[in-house]
């Protein structure tokens, strides 16, 4: 028997794509239907007649494009954990620490490469629906849950940041002493809650992560501007004579200098996680495909790499032994060059606004992920308006209360690092490649190779990482 219809290979997939086109009568509609395949498109057809497909034409058309999804995917990996690798570097040397900023960045984009392709593979909309796929529910649950813990440790992260550069702490001056004097902002819990309601929270309430791109640009261009200030004045000191000659490599002359060694590793392994954000900006992404996907990841990788290099790097050159674990605090004193005050508040004001503008797109994903826990079947957050916003309401007040319980921004970075940043960058991807290569998307020998190595040099980072951080906090209570 004739037939009209064609097979689709395995390694292929399928995607229902609603387009308008104005032809002699006006406005027209079509659906076009496009393979893909592991080369690109293989073949397209194209129907008509719209009014067959009814539930289609009610789509509408809110997708990204290929800017849109690097400021999205770089507001997610370039947040407060770029304040704390100048203090990596000092702890590693300025050799160690390059390569490793570099090693790290390649790997994360070969683990966001695999993550996409297999979640096309399997038609999974989120993180943990791929997890679930590859591995069982339990596996997802486990996932959702380091995703939970990850985001609201940054966000955590990021709040302590802001009371602590605004209004000073035990050992540094706040923006608003130097520019006010002492008064009702010294109370750092409630310039943060100041911040949280005022600031933060009318972005958190945004539904669509497409909706945060333009504010993500904003945050791209302040971190930007952060990095090239930081580098213009370690340039100009440098010329001068005034920088003392960095270390190139980590020092192992004593005991508590392994044991920072052990500790500062799995921050560097924090430093690219963005995994959790990948499927939501690739669902909204225009003519979405894996390839365009991961060219997106690509550009992403080299901006970032070059943003952390240059910030570890003059960081550490401008405070040498004395670089603190955020670096922003770092910048309430004089830097020994000409409008070092203005260059000062310029680091500091110019990090934090960056800092308000990233914290909405991590917090969209963590709402997310909540939701898909503790409402699984519910059905998505934009068709349930209400309980998008007491989600957000209940998140925003947890993490307001755990940024005034943790002391610093070094204590939360060095157990995600070592336990959920690891598994949702690495082991995770890693997993799910090699359970799912049998299914219809063969992994060649090098990319087996690539996952079995990410996968080993994870699970080693993660144990040595928790040991070394469990054996610092008994020698400091001790």
């Amino acid at each position: 028997m004739d037939s009209n219809y064609s097979a689709i290979p395995r390694s292929s997939f399928v995607e229902l794509q609603l387009h308008d086109e104005i032809d002699d009568n006006g406005s027209k509609s079509h659906v076009k239907l496009q393979t893909f395949g592991v080369n690109g498109v293989i073949d397209i057809d194209d129907f008509e007649d719209l009014d067959d497909f009814p539930l289609i034409g009610d789509v509408k058309n809110e997708s990204a494009g290929i800017p849109g999804a690097v400021f999205n995917l770089t507001t997610s990996i370039i947040g407060a954990g770029i304040m704390a690798l100048p203090a990596t570097m000092k702890v590693l040397g300025l050799g160690l620490g390059f390569v490793l900023i570099i090693l790290m960045g390649i790997l994360s984009e070969i683990s966001v490469e695999l993550l996409i392709r297999f979640s096309v593979l399997c038609k999974a909309a989120s993180y943990g629906e791929v997890v679930q796929t590859a591995l069982g529910r339990p596996a997802r649950i486990l996932s959702e849950i380091c995703i939970i813990i990850n985001n609201a440790g940054v966000l955590v992260v990021y709040l302590i940041i802001m009371g602590d550069v605004m209004s000073g702490s035990l050992h540094h001056v706040g923006v608003f002493d130097q520019w006010l004097g002492n008064g009702f902002w010294d109370h750092r819990k409630l310039v943060i809650l100041i911040t949280v309601v005022v600031f933060l929270a009318p972005l958190c309430f945004l539904e669509r992560i497409d909706s945060l791109s333009m504010t993500s640009a904003a945050s791209v261009a302040l971190a930007v501007v952060f990095v090239l200030v930081c580098f213009a004045i370690a340039f100009i000191k440098l010329v001068e004579g005034k920088i003392d000659t960095p270390r190139m490599g980590p020092d192992f002359g004593s005991k508590q200098a392994i044991l920072d060694l052990l500790v500062v590793i799995p921050i560097m392994t924090n430093a690219y996680v963005c995994h959790f954000n990948v499927q939501p900006i690739y669902n909204e992404l225009e003519g979405r495909s894996p390839q365009k996907m991961n060219r997106v990841g690509r550009i992403t990788t080299v901006l970032c790499v070059m943003v952390y290099a240059s910030t570890a790097i003059s960081g550490y050159l401008l405070f040498g032994k004395d670089t603190e674990s955020d670096i922003l605090t770092n910048f309430d004193k004089d830097l020994g060059i000409r409008f070092s005050s203005i260059l000062n508040y310029i680091v500091r004001v110019g990090y934090i606004l960056h800092l308000v503008l990233v914290f909405p797109v991590i917090h969209f994903s963590l709402r997310q992920t909540v939701n898909a826990l503790a409402f699984e079947g519910s059905g998505p957050l934009l068709e349930n308006r209400k309980r998008s916003v007491v989600l957000t309401i209940i998140l925003l007040a947890l993490i307001y209360i755990g940024s005034t319980m943790i002391p610093n921004i070094w204590v939360a970075f060095k157990f995600t690092g070592a336990t959920t940043a690891v598994s949702l960058g690495f082991i995770f991807p890693s997993l799910i490649a090699l359970r799912l290569n049998k299914q219809g998307d063969n992994l060649t020998f090098r990319e087996k190779l690539l996952s079995w190595f990410m996968l080993i040099m994870a699970s080693a980072v993660s144990i040595v990482g928790v040991i070394g951080n469990v054996y610092s906090i008994n020698s400091k209570s001790k």
